[in-house]
C-alpha cells in the first residue's frame, strides 16, 4: 500500500523533548491484535512487544497500549524490531466496557481527533444507538461527526424523514450523507479531512467502513466483501489499524461492535444530552429525579412536545446502565487491591 508518511505532531514532540527523558525514539501504534503489535515512526512499520517492566507495571487493560498510541520505544536488530518502553499521555481516547459480563475497560483507540461515526441508511439507521456512539465519543474529548451510507438504497424522503429523526432528538454534530456505490459524499469526507490530524470510523459491521476508506485511498487497498442480496453489508475488518492516507490525513479501522456497553461516562452523557441537562437547571428540586416531582422542567418539555420521550428514556437507561457499570467496576478494582494486599502479606510471611 503506497502512503505517505506520518510525522510527529506539535504535542508529540513536546512530549519528545521532555527533560530527563530516555534518548528520543517515538512512534505510534499502528496495529494490536491478540497482543502483538506494530509501531510506525517517520520511515516505517516494524513488529514490536512490551517489555517485562511494562507488562510488570500495568494495573489494567487501560495501562496497555492500543491503536493510535504514542509510545516511547527501543528498537532493536538494525531498526527491525522496538520493544515498547513506554505510553505518552493521552490527549483523547475512545473506549467502552468490555463484551459480557466482565465489567471493565477496553481501550478502543487514542489520539483521535474527530471519530465519524457511521450508520447506514439501510437496515443499521437507530438514533438510540447513535446517541449511545455520541456518549462514548464526547467522554473522550473527540469531536464527533455522522456519516449515513447506502443513501443509493433509500429515496430522498426516507433519507429527510432520517435527518429530521437526529434532529428532533436534540444532536446536533454534522452529518454527510454518502453512498460508496455513487460516490455521493465522499468528496466532502475528503475535504473534512485535514493533513496530520486522526480520524477513527466507529459503527457496526457490513455499514461500509472499509469500503469508504478505500474510496478515500484510491484503490481497493483493504479487504471487503460483497454485500448480501438484501443490500446489507458483512464483516470485514477484523482488527484495529491505523492507516495514512496521501493527502496526509490518519485514519482508524475498527471492528464493528455488537455490544457497546459503557462505563464511567457521566460527562460524555451531559455533553451528549445538552439539551436534558439545560432543562433539567430550571427544575424546581436541585436533585430532581425527573419522574413525578413538581416543578419538573424537563417532564413538562416532554407533556408539551417540546422534548422527545424516547430521547429522554435513552438518556435515563444510560445514566443507570453508566452508574450501576461504574459502581460495578470500582467495587471490582477494591476487591483487587485488597486481595493483592493479601497476598503479599502471606508470601512476606512465608519468607521469614
Amino acid at each position: 500500500m503506497e502512503l505517505s508518511e506520518p510525522s510527529l505532531d506539535g504535542w508529540s514532540k513536546d512530549q519528545n523533548n521532555k527533560p530527563g527523558g530516555p534518548e528520543p525514539r517515538i512512534a505510534r501504534v499502528a496495529a494490536v491484535d491478540r497482543g502483538r503489535y506494530i509501531v510506525r515512526n517517520e520511515h516505517r512499520e516494524v513488529p514490536a512487544e512490551l517489555t517485562g517492566r511494562f507488562l510488570y507495571s500495568a494495573e489494567s487493560t487501560m495501562d496497555l497500549p492500543c491503536v493510535g498510541d504514542w509510545v516511547r520505544v527501543q528498537y532493536r536488530d538494525s531498526d527491525t524490531y522496538a520493544s515498547i518502553l513506554e505510553i505518552l499521555p493521552r490527549k483523547s481516547f475512545l473506549r467502552r466496557k468490555s463484551a459480557g459480563k466482565n465489567i471493565e475497560f477496553q481501550m478502543i483507540a487514542a489520539n483521535i481527533d474527530v471519530a465519524f461515526i457511521v450508520q447506514s441508511c439501510h437496515f443499521d439507521f437507530n438514533v438510540r444507538r447513535l446517541e449511545r456512539y455520541l456518549v462514548m465519543v464526547n467522554e473522550g474529548h473527540i469531536e464527533p461527526l455522522l456519516l449515513l451510507t447506502k443513501i443509493d438504497l433509500v429515496s430522498p424522503t426516507e433519507l429527510e424523514q432520517m435527518l429530521t429523526e437526529i434532529r428532533h432528538a436534540g444532536i446536533s454534530a454534522g452529518i454527510i450523507s454518502l453512498s460508496n456505490v455513487t460516490r455521493a459524499g465522499i468528496d466532502q469526507v475528503r475535504e473534512v479531512m485535514v493533513p496530520g490530524k486522526t480520524y477513527c470510523l466507529l459503527g457496526s459491521s457490513g455499514v461500509g467502513k472499509t469500503t469508504l476508506i478505500n474510496q478515500l485511498i484510491g484503490q481497493t487497498a483493504l479487504e471487503t466483501r460483497t454485500v448480501s442480496g438484501t443490500g446489507e453489508g458483512r464483516h470485514t475488518t477484523a482488527r484495529r489499524q491505523l492507516i495514512v492516507l496521501q493527502q496526509g490525513a490518519i485514519m482508524i479501522d475498527t471492528p464493528g461492535m455488537r455490544e457497546l456497553g459503557i462505563l464511567s461516562t457521566s460527562e460524555g452523557i451531559d455533553e451528549s444530552f445538552a439539551d436534558i441537562r439545560e432543562l433539567s437547571l430550571s427544575c424546581r428540586f436541585a436533585n430532581c429525579s425527573h419522574t413525578n416531582e413538581p416543578g419538573c422542567s424537563v417532564r413538562m418539555a416532554i407533556e408539551k412536545g417540546e422534548l422527545n420521550d424516547d430521547h429522554y428514556q435513552n438518556y435515563s437507561k444510560l445514566k443507570k446502565e453508566s452508574e450501576f457499570n461504574e459502581m460495578s467496576y470500582f467495587d471490582k478494582r477494591k476487591k483487587d487491591r485488597t486481595f493483592g494486599r493479601f497476598i503479599h502479606s502471606v508470601m512476606k510471611h512465608k519468607d521469614k
